[in-house]
């Protein structure tokens, strides 16, 4: 009985402390998400309430308060992506794929994201041009854009993207040239030696392949030009890239011989060539011991015998070479190769007899030979599986009774591994290999380039169905079986097309949540198909049943009723926690307002309370004490009236130069709203610039570029071992005069600066001056009273005055200033 009670005090307990915890989500990203889901006219249902990490909302991954990855895959979002997907600093992965619903172009500023390392958009409805700002994810490691409608043309800039691993733009309307680098500014796809996949089919793409687009250095494993428009001849470079285990060049418009220097790319699986200008006789590649797949249809080669080479092919099992002007006999020993399944020798010159002798592989399931001259056919054995084409040969043209193989032979593509004794199921639903009715989820993969062919041998799909199925159970996924079924053949570029089922866990529909776990699967590649099934794209299909119901409506009525007592003792106790956590909120809130005036900022670009920054970025405290390694005495570069200044390292490489205010220089909230937006506007090559700011765990802190060799002061003193000659004093007086008269002329507002003195005159790497410390200022005694003296202390004016001073005053002091530089006199305190 005590432990009874003991649980329901720890239910209690627990409901407390979850209804007075204060938002989970930081603000900066909260704003932007609520951003983004205003720009959409259908976003996910349950994104719901102002906390998004804490209320988890449905495709939202967090760590700490910070949105790290949005996987919103098929949940049939509408509308457009927004630019302020770009304030989310921290987002990692980005995954929209299969919303048919997202349209538009990609926000210029996406580049702005610069720890995101997955972006995923497969099969959108995107438009307009890729953004060059792309270019600025030095940490992208996957860009999948295919199966969009993009057009332009590939930014040079994606050059830059060192870390980049896997790059899709296939299926869109994307023109023009490669491009590739110059060797000095000019970044080009040359560049990217870590990236293993370039997909790039069906597009328009055109023009020469350049030859520098390749080189030894590069890693590729695969190259998918097909279906473009590319002429010219195949860049022999390419034969430097040894990694390369797939190419499609395929539906083009290349011209020239094919060149012997593919013999080099002794790791190639697949060679796809077919439908072309290639002109020439077909070279001998027998060095290319791993191939499985060779198609060279369709192209002006010149008239020549079956080459003898093939045979030696061990590892073949899929031959086209369709249309190139064959002739003369088939070869005792061509249909050897022991993994040979599939030949397709169709409309070229052959003649004779075909007879597949005894030394033919027993994985063989189709021949093709139409629009020969066969005049005469042996047949094998009667045990045989092979299927035989031969309609529109001689050999076809006198027989009465037309066998078999003078027809044309339909692949089956009723394959399926859901039983057939499976009763039929209604309102939509789909019977599971275990024959349970439910909503699957459904689409195609599409596999470019499997290393085996036909679609007589089931094995292959059984492999398959399993690979899959295994994949989601060990990682738990909300998965119960998988099916595949309708399998075929595209006839235009040969990829192999499967359609696939996905059966929900314990429910008859998946919720959103297991709907973007199963798609993250596919469109990440995550799930990696058997090695022979080759590359691949998942295809989902709408998807319109979400449910986060479990169980059938036949419960019986005792679950129900006890359901329904369970509810109202529960909402009792909702009720009374509610009421504690409502005090505990106001309670929070007060001290919010009173400790945070930043807390109830809307960073939305409707907002009026936003700041409004230009360029400065709003920075936690823990990561300012990252970056100077707990504020350590080590980074202690100096201090004033104001507080220490720190030097910092951010996780880019950057120095920065961090001010935190000590206990008697905090400003109120507002003040200090007003001082960041105002210095975040202050832009000049002799003006310190403003990288951004801190005001988190009652800290108020400003964040400035590094001045790597410190104060005018310490060069006038010696202390810095900067000699100062004339030549570099009097470009240090015109420096500072030219960022003092923007400040107090150009600014807006204009800001006066009241304390010139050579402690507050920076100097870079390249003796460049840089006027600091004019802004943050504590008023120091009169600001009306407007004596000029000689110290050059003069007390500065604050932000509430900033447009109320004497010109005269302003030149008495930069006379002042002139004065200390021309005769290395100290500054004096007052």
């Amino acid at each position: 009985m005590s432990s009874r009670i003991g649980a329901v005090m720890l239910l209690i307990f627990l409901f407390f402390q979850i209804f007075s915890v204060s938002a989970l989500t930081n603000g900066f990203d909260g704003a932007a998400l609520q951003a983004l889901k205003a720009e959409w006219t259908k976003p996910p249902s349950s994104w719901d309430g102002d906390d998004p990490c804490g209320t988890s909302w449905v495709g939202i991954t967090c760590i700490s308060d910070r949105v790290v990855s949005i996987s919103l895959g098929n949940l049939n979002v509408e509308g457009k992506l927004s630019g302020d997907i770009a304030a989310l600093s921290e987002l990692q992965i980005l995954d929209l794929s299969y919303n048919t619903g997202l349209t538009g172009p990609l926000p210029p500023n996406i580049g702005e994201t610069k720890k995101l390392k997955n972006l995923i958009l497969v099969g959108c409805s995107f438009t307009g041009q890729i953004p060059e700002s792309i270019g600025k994810l030095e940490q992208l490691i996957y860009l999948s854009l295919n199966l969009n409608q993009f057009s332009g043309t590939i930014p040079a800039s994606i050059g830059r993207l060192s870390k980049l691993y896997w790059f899709d733009i296939a299926d869109n309307q994307i023109e023009g040239t490669l491009p590739v680098s110059n060797g000095t500014s000019l970044p080009g796809l040359d560049m990217l030696l870590e990236t293993k996949h370039f997909h790039f089919g069906k597009n328009k793409l055109s023009g020469h392949i350049p030859e520098n687009l390749f080189s030894s250095k590069m890693t590729l494993i695969h190259v998918l030009f097909d279906g473009n428009q590319f002429t010219g001849k195949i860049p022999d470079t390419l034969s430097l890239v040894k990694t390369l285990t797939v190419l499609r060049l395929d539906r083009n418009k290349l011209t020239g011989n094919i060149p012997t220097s593919l013999n080099n790319l002794t790791s190639l699986q697949e060679l796809y060539l077919a439908n072309n200008e290639f002109t020439g006789i077909l070279p001998s590649l027998t060095s290319l011991t791993s191939l499985c797949t060779l198609d060279v249809s369709n192209n002006t080669l010149e008239s020549s015998p079956i080459p003898s080479w093939i045979s030696s092919l061990r590892s073949l099992a899929t031959l086209r070479m369709e249309g190139i002007k064959l002739n003369g006999s088939i070869p005792n020993s061509f249909f050897s190769p022991a993994q040979l399944q599939t030949v397709i020798l169709k409309k070229n010159q052959i003649d004779s007899t075909l007879d597949f002798g005894a030394s033919f592989s027993n994985q063989l399931e189709f021949v093709n030979l139409q629009y020969n001259n066969i005049d005469v056919y042996k047949q094998p054995s009667s045990n045989t599986r092979i299927q035989v084409m031969l309609a529109d040969n001689p050999v076809c043209q006198e027989l009465g009774n037309r066998p078999s193989y003078c027809s044309a032979i339909q692949p089956n593509t009723s394959y399926s591994t859901i039983p057939p004794a499976c009763l039929p199921c209604d309102q939509g639903r789909e019977a599971s290999p275990s024959c349970r009715c439910a909503h699957p989820i459904t689409g195609t993969l599409y596999f470019g380039s499997p290393s085996f062919s036909g679609l007589f041998n089931s094995t292959n799909f059984e492999i398959l169905q399993k690979a899959i199925a295994d994949f989601f159970k060990k990682l738990s996924y909300p998965v119960d079986s998988v099916a595949i079924r309708n399998i075929r053949e595209n006839a235009t570029d040969h990829q192999l097309l499967i359609d696939l089922l996905v059966f929900p866990l314990g429910r008859e529909s998946f919720n959103e949540s297991g709907m973007s776990l199963v798609n993250f699967a596919f469109s990440n590649q995550t799930y990696k198909p058997p090695p022979r099934f080759g590359p691949y794209v998942f295809r989902a299909n709408p998807y319109n049943q979400f449910s986060d119901r479990g169980g059938s409506s036949s419960s019986n009525m005792g679950i129900i009723i006890g359901a329904a007592v369970g509810a109202v003792v529960l909402l009792l106790l909702l009720t009374l926690a509610g009421v504690y956590a409502l005090r505990q909120r106001k309670r929070a809130d007060r001290a919010t307002d009173q400790n945070n005036p930043f807390a109830k900022w809307n960073t939305s670009k409707s907002s009026t309370d936003a700041p409004q920054l230009m360029g400065a970025k709003a920075f936690t405290f823990e990561e300012l004490k990252k970056c100077t390694e707990n504020f350590s005495e080590a980074n202690d570069v100096g201090g004033g009236g104001y507080g220490k200044v720190y030097r910092g390292i951010l996780p880019s490489g950057q120095l920065i130069a961090i001010k935190r205010a000590q206990q008697g220089s905090l400003q109120g909230g507002l003040e200090f709203k007003t001082e960041i937006e105002l210095l975040s506007r202050v832009h000049h090559k002799n003006v310190v610039r403003l990288l951004g700011f801190c005001f988190d765990r009652s800290e108020q802190m400003l964040v400035y570029e590094y001045i790597p060799n410190g104060s005018l002061r310490d060069s006038l003193s010696g202390k810095s071992g900067i000699r100062l000659d004339w030549t570099r004093r009097l470009k240090i007086a015109l420096g500072s005069g030219k960022g003092l008269a923007y400040l107090h002329e150009l600014a807006d507002p204009p800001i006066i600066h009241r304390d010139i003195k050579s402690n507050n005159i920076l100097l870079d790497e390249n003796l460049t001056a840089k006027v600091a410390d004019f802004g943050l200022s504590k008023i120091v005694g009169d600001p009306e009273k407007n004596t000029c003296d000689n110290t050059g202390e003069r007390n500065y004016v604050g932000i509430s005055q900033l447009q109320s001073s004497n010109p005269n005053d302003r030149l008495c002091y930069f006379h002042i200033f002139c004065n200390r530089l021309n005769t290395s006199m100290k500054d004096q305190s007052k």
